[in-house]
């Protein structure tokens, strides 16, 4: 058994902007460049967002680096990308993003124990202003306890 993969790149705007109901783990088809520059956690999920065409889930805007040693075999860098799911995952998952207000969102892009390179996308609703507030003050508030506990371990 190989070793948790050190590689674990986090869409932290999805968490400040939405609110997650679900998640799902998808695999990802890459080509072999692709792959090597995730590798190196040159990777990037900020403004990335998933959509169904012809029955099949797509990552949109994903934006994965350049394979320094890749030569003419390189790949572009924000190309689409097919999401590989089961079927009943991809049946319920379209039937909740047409309600309204409701999106598939990536939060996470790992390598797993086998190797391949795994993402973590979630059934997402926007978050409105004063929740977004909210969330600030509540990170805030737990790193003030944080810091209060640092002090007094002393």
């Amino acid at each position: 058994m190989k070793p948790q993969s050190s590689i674990n790149i986090t869409n932290k705007r999805a968490m400040f902007s939405y609110l997650i109901s679900a998640t799902y783990e998808a695999g990802i088809v890459l080509t072999g460049t692709e792959i090597k520059s995730i590798r190196e956690s040159k990777a990037n999920l900020s403004d990335s967002y998933c959509y169904f065409k012809n029955e099949e889930l797509w990552i949109k805007n994903m934006h994965v680096s350049e394979y320094k040693e890749g030569s003419y075999n390189n790949h572009e860098p924000k190309r689409e990308r097919k999401l590989l799911l089961n079927k009943k995952e991809i049946v319920k998952l379209q039937s909740k993003v047409k309600e309204r207000g409701t999106t598939i969102i990536p939060t996470k892009l790992y390598i797993s124990t086998r190797g391949f390179a795994k993402i973590e996308i979630g059934l997402a609703r926007g978050k409105k202003t004063f929740d977004k507030r909210e969330s600030l003050k509540k990170a805030e508030a737990t790193r003030e306890m944080s810091r209060v506990r640092k002090e007094y371990a002393r």
